[in-house]
């Protein structure tokens, strides 16, 4: 149950941090300034160099371990692309121009398997003796 909790606060933190980097992820802040947010662009240095990583690495870390738990495979994976995308982005592939894109999929990607979580959640897996 916790572990489910800390993968939508993970997901959640990654979000929120990316919305409040307007000049980093031009189309978030387009939307952080629609919903109101638009004072999270103080914070930028902030949400970027801390919140961003600590969250991804959060989010992976959980969904490494409901991996390991729930041994299925194709959810696991599609669990872990997400984080491990957007910490890629943020680090070895920041230079290049397409890397803004793909911090957009594993973003995108971490709010879809949180919510297929919530939707269909993993069944708990029984011994059969």
């Amino acid at each position: 149950m916790i572990n489910k909790i800390l993968d939508k606060v993970g997901s959640g933190g990654v979000w929120l941090a990316a919305l409040s980097c307007t000049g980093c992820f031009p189309a978030l802040g387009s939307l952080a300034s629609a919903l109101g947010l638009g004072f999270l662009s103080h914070f930028e240095g902030i949400a970027v160099n801390t919140l961003l990583p600590t969250f991804a690495t959060l989010a992976l870390l959980v969904n490494l371990y409901n991996w390991y738990k729930n041994q299925n495979h194709a959810r696991g994976t599609l669990g872990v692309i997400g984080p491990i995308t957007v910490l890629l982005t943020l680090y070895p592939l920041w230079q290049y121009d397409w890397s803004t894109y793909l911090f957009y999929v594993g973003i995108c990607l971490m709010i879809v398997m949180s919510a297929l979580d919530i939707a269909k959640p993993v069944k708990e897996q029984t011994c059969k003796v």
